[in-house]
């Protein structure tokens, strides 16, 4: 189960620097005005939401302790970012404050998986 259980945050880390890494691309853009969100980042977030409602079930199936308020509050920060970007993905510019809110959002993110024990 352990195997399992760290391939999927493997695959968690790899959806996270996707949307991160989409965004740090777009910020010399972002800065002309020009920024737009890629599929990268659509296909990074949405990895996320697959893989973490997985990686709760798999952790939860092998008995270990879970932290459902933050699960909670990273899901629905998932969320809010997913939403962003899935209704802002065929747009040729994004506003500034919008894409910001985006990267705010995904190091917010990773600052309560990382920072919250």
């Amino acid at each position: 189960m352990d195997v399992l259980i760290n391939v999927f945050v493997a695959l968690h880390i790899v959806g996270i620097a996707s949307l991160l890494g989409g965004f740090l691309t777009q910020m010399k853009a972002m800065g002309a005005g020009e920024a737009r969100f890629i599929p990268a980042m659509l296909h990074g977030a949405l990895t996320m939401l697959v893989t973490g409602v997985v990686l709760v079930g798999l952790n939860q199936a092998d008995d270990q302790p879970m932290n459902n308020l933050k699960i909670g509050i990273k899901m629905a920060v998932l969320i809010v970012i997913l939403g962003l970007v899935y209704v802002k993905r065929d747009e040729e510019k994004v506003d500034k404050a919008m894409f910001g809110a985006v990267g705010g959002l995904t190091v917010a993110n990773i600052f309560i998986a990382t920072l919250w024990t």
